[in-house]
C-alpha cells in the first residue's frame, strides 16, 4: 500500500505563489510516477503535471506551463508542485497520486486526501 499526504494549500490572492508538498509512505514497481490533479466545483478531476521518481521523466497540462512547476526529492519521498501567477480559475482541491504515469487519472492507483487552493480576486 502507498499513503500520500498533502500539504501547504490555502488561500492566496491572484498573482501570487503556493507550494503544494505530497510525502508518499513508499514507492513501488507499479508507482513509478507521481502526479497532480485538480477538481474545480462541478467539474471533472483534471491533470495538472507528473514526474519519474527516476529519470527524471516530467510532463504538464497546458494550462499550467509557464506558471506551476513539479519537482521531486526522492530522499524525503516528496514532490512539489510550485504554483505562480496564480487565477481565480486555478481555485480547487489539489489530489496528489502514485501510478503508471501519463494524464489519465486511471493510470493512477493511489491517491491523496486532497488539499483546498483558494485564489481570490
Amino acid at each position: 500500500q502507498v499513503q500520500l499526504a498533502e500539504a501547504g494549500g490555502g488561500l492566496v490572492q491572484a498573482g501570487g505563489s503556493l507550494r503544494l508538498s505530497c510525502v508518499s509512505t513508499r514507492h513501488t514497481a507499479g508507482t513509478p510516477f507521481m502526479a497532480w490533479f485538480r477538481q474545480a466545483p462541478g467539474k471533472e478531476r483534471e491533470f495538472v503535471a507528473t514526474i519519474s521518481w527516476t529519470g527524471g521523466i516530467e510532463s504538464t497540462a497546458d494550462f499550467a506551463k509557464g506558471r506551476f512547476a513539479i519537482s521531486r526529492d526522492n530522499a524525503q519521498n516528496t514532490i512539489y508542485l510550485y504554483m505562480d501567477i496564480l487565477k481565480p480559475e486555478d481555485t480547487a482541491i489539489y489530489y496528489c497520486a502514485a501510478g503508471r504515469g501519463g494524464e489519465s487519472r486511471t493510470n493512477y492507483d493511489y491517491w491523496g486526501q486532497g488539499i483546498q487552493v483558494t485564489v481570490s480576486s
